[in-house]
């Protein structure tokens, strides 16, 4: 499902007189349907940009990154758009919606694109913020307005409300409590049952150890571990 040969990928600082900093080199992994990797290393090591490269928010300068047989390295913003609405999950950190509308309505939105029935669509996203302990009063209203760990629930509720085959989750568990922990970890462990191959960042290492089938140091990708 993922498949990352060689890549690399530099930055350009164009208010610094165009300086370029290398911050990849020759990264490769593959993860096949049903297994869930972790990302680990230092702070600054790489993590969050090779899962926006995932992503197809960076674009990588050389080598391929394949996500379901699509290389995003290639491919046209069409071919991101589709495979991003089909195929490709992604809960971030950080709850970005557009304001005043209904938190139902946010986590029922993966669904709408995908044409299913607008009640079908929002009777499963009512399943899932029950799930994940989201007040029903709190449905009707932007999750905006909501604390730090409503609206990761809120992030979590709209990657989980499609059975994506693909799932890059970035701190799924960060802001969390114990309760809300374990059924995040329960999502992901039946995500995993269904055939979905998984990326992740978890910083929480109990989290790491009892969903993550291996662990990758993407500091060996770093172009001074390259050379």
């Amino acid at each position: 499902m993922f498949d990352l040969k060689n890549v690399s990928k530099t930055f350009t600082l164009h208010n610094q007189g165009g300086t370029v900093i290398e911050v990849m080199r020759g990264a490769s992994l593959s993860v096949s349907d049903g297994e869930c990797i972790a990302l680990t290393g230092a702070s600054g090591a790489g993590k969050s940009t090779l899962m926006r490269m995932l992503y197809g928010n960076y674009s990588a300068q050389g080598g391929t990154v394949q996500v379901a047989g699509v290389d995003l390295v290639k491919a046209e913003p069409r071919e991101i758009i589709r495979l991003r609405r089909e195929t490709l999950g992604y809960v971030s950190q950080f709850l970005r919606v557009v304001p005043r509308v209904p938190t139902l309505d946010v986590v029922a939105e993966p669904l709408l694109a995908l044409g299913v029935d607008p009640q079908i669509a929002r009777d499963r996203a009512a399943v899932i913020l029950a799930k994940l302990n989201i007040p029903r009063p709190l449905w009707a209203l932007s999750p905006t307005t909501f604390s730090g760990g409503e609206q990761q629930r809120v992030n979590i509720a709209r990657g989980f409300v499609h059975e994506f085959p693909a799932l890059l989750l970035d701190e799924p568990t960060a802001s969390l409590d114990a309760k809300n922990r374990d059924v995040v970890l329960g999502l992901i462990e039946a995500a995993k049952a269904r055939g979905a191959a998984i990326i992740g960042i978890f910083h929480d290492e109990e989290a790491r150890d009892r969903v993550c089938d291996r662990e990758i140091d993407v500091t060996g990708f770093s172009p001074q571990a390259a050379a």
